[in-house]
């Protein structure tokens, strides 16, 4: 597996924006994503860099870094791009409906989990302190999320749900152009084939 740099730089930028959350008073509320401050469209990204706590940091570090640079490896960095910044701003949308305020970059992380399961299910990873597919890691972090929609806490899990089920539609989408591409790969004849076919059968 090769690490890329762009999953890095959004780490970065995270760890940018926690300083400045914690050295600026009110740094947090102007740049998180809040139901009465709709028109404030910078937030719709903003929000996706600003966590709440050093763990909540951290733990998004991790995943970013990890799932982040894997995902990346196999798209490419623009597609890349375009699915964590769709998915976090999706997961922090679908959040503030239900939440006053979201924030975080785990909308984002799980949009890149939710893409990875259709791309690479079998794909083996450690959770809950034992070895399984991706697929049936997910499929307990979901269970988990859904559970913890009744037990009040900070963590966003509306945010995790939408933000896998706008990864997996992702996924879904570049599974069926990748087989669309194949197909039309395996049709297509090189002229030179074409030519010793025709000098074989055609003289």
């Amino acid at each position: 597996m090769t690490f890329k740099g762009i999953a890095f730089l959004l780490c970065s930028i995270c760890i940018a924006i926690f300083v400045l959350q914690s050295i600026i008073p009110g740094f947090t509320d102007t740049i998180s994503l809040e139901q009465q401050y709709w028109l404030q469209v910078w937030r719709f990204v903003t929000a996706i860099f600003a966590h709440g706590s050093l763990s909540h940091l951290l733990y998004n570090l991790f995943a970013l870094a990890l799932f982040g640079s894997i995902l990346e490896t196999l798209i490419g960095i623009r597609k890349f791009l375009l699915i964590f910044f769709v998915t976090g701003i999706i997961a922090n949308i679908a959040a503030v409906l239900i939440y006053p305020s979201s924030l975080g970059a785990s909308g984002a992380i799980f949009g890149i989990i939710g893409t990875l399961v259709v791309l690479r299910p079998g794909m083996a990873v450690f959770a809950f302190g034992l070895p399984m597919p991706l697929v049936i890691a997910s499929v307990f972090w979901v269970v988990g999320d859904i559970i913890g929609l009744f037990v009040p806490s900070n963590v966003g899990n509306v945010a995790h749900l939408a933000g896998l089920a706008a990864g997996l539609l992702a996924g879904t989408l570049f599974r069926s152009s990748e087989k669309r591409q194949t197909s039309r790969a395996r049709v297509v004849l090189d002229e030179n084939s074409i030519q010793i076919w025709e000098d074989q059968y055609l003289r």
